[in-house]
């Protein structure tokens, strides 16, 4: 499941990266730009490549958080242990893990 939900975060965002970087570079030219009053020192690749990390980056970001904000109170609260493996004082030490134990 967990790797089911990375590829939900990292496929949609690579998607708009990609369109992100299409879209920004289409009206601005990667020589043009400066850090702090500096030209930089990247080829145009080097940009392009830079620009959609940090794209992909932000966009992953954005995606991870509709997911975590998407999940149920269920499956924020959940045991991922068992009975038998929970330790010592853990509240749901006897019930099941389940909406009933909350």
């Amino acid at each position: 499941m967990l790797t089911q939900r990375m590829m939900w975060i990292a496929w949609p965002a690579f998607l708009v990266a990609g369109a992100l970087e299409m879209l920004v570079f289409a009206f601005v030219d990667p020589q043009d730009l400066q850090w702090f009053g500096q030209p930089m020192d990247l080829s145009r690749q080097g940009v392009y490549t830079l620009s959609f990390f940090v794209f992909w980056a932000m966009t992953c970001a954005s995606s991870a958080l509709t997911t975590l904000m998407s999940l149920s109170p269920f499956e924020m609260n959940r045991c991922p242990m068992t009975t038998t493996d929970r330790p010592d004082g853990c509240p749901k030490q006897e019930a099941p893990c389940g909406p009933a134990s909350l």
